[in-house]
């Protein structure tokens, strides 16, 4: 499945490189865990609209691919641009099964895909819950998933709100691990909690190890604050 144009994308990323400059920096980290070949689902914190830009201009080693809602191609150019950087759209209330056959195409195209496990922009204190969609990408493709914390684009741009902030942002990348890595449920029910649990955690500690101390929006159980991660010495941010 063939989505938008290089060139266009390359030429979009460099514009970000230069506003993120006037906003207060942004940094990559643990870029390198991102697989360098081969199809790869990247799932972030969504906190804001510059999440995607922040995504693209730090994982330069590969081209960001995203699913967006249909509507966005109302407007003409603004659905030919985005098109072009390389977002493809999904009608939605048509269930999971569209959205995920465009996806798997992509992914078995060998290509990162960026999939919001929230669905929709949360508020920077508490997670929303994982989508059901992102554990049946997860396990029909078998691709690795890349968790992702990223801390200041809720102040740069908050979602919902028209006041702007100056603030660094930071793209911190987790270890990537697949869905048949952590499925050890009773069934495929309990396999699908399992998955989003993990990547709920896993998302979790990269905010809270960068400054952004999000909770889960799980039980009081799950809500617990989860210890940030030691750093290891031969992490090596990027930027």
């Amino acid at each position: 499945m063939k989505v938008g144009s290089v060139f266009v994308y390359r030429l979009a990323v460099g514009f970000f490189d230069v506003v993120f400059r006037f906003t207060g920096g942004l940094k990559g980290i643990d870029v390198q865990n991102v697989p360098a070949t081969g199809g790869a689902i990247i799932a972030p914190i969504h906190l804001s609209h510059l999440d995607p830009p922040a995504l693209a201009a730090t994982m330069r080693h590969r081209r960001l691919l995203a699913m967006a809602k249909e509507e966005l191609w109302d407007n003409k150019i603004f659905g030919w641009l985005i098109g072009q950087i390389g977002a493809f759209p999904v009608k939605r209330g048509e269930g999971d099964t569209e959205s995920i056959r465009k996806a798997m195409a992509v992914l078995e195209a060998g290509n990162t895909l960026l999939v919001f496990p929230e669905g929709t922009r949360g508020d920077a204190v508490t997670m929303l819950p994982i989508a059901r969609g992102v554990a049946m990408l997860a396990k029909k493709t078998g691709v690795p998933i890349v968790p992702v914390g990223i801390v200041g684009t809720h102040i740069v741009m908050p979602a919902g709100k028209k006041e702007r902030g100056k603030h660094r942002i930071t793209v911190a990348y987790g270890r990537p691990f697949t869905y048949e890595e952590v499925a050890t449920g009773k069934n495929e029910r309990e396999n699908r909690e399992i998955f989003a649990r993990e990547l709920e955690r896993r998302i979790l500690e990269l905010c809270h190890a960068h400054g952004l101390p999000i909770r889960s929006g799980g039980s009081e159980t799950d809500s617990q604050t989860p210890a940030a991660p030691e750093r290891t010495a031969e992490a090596q941010p990027s930027g």
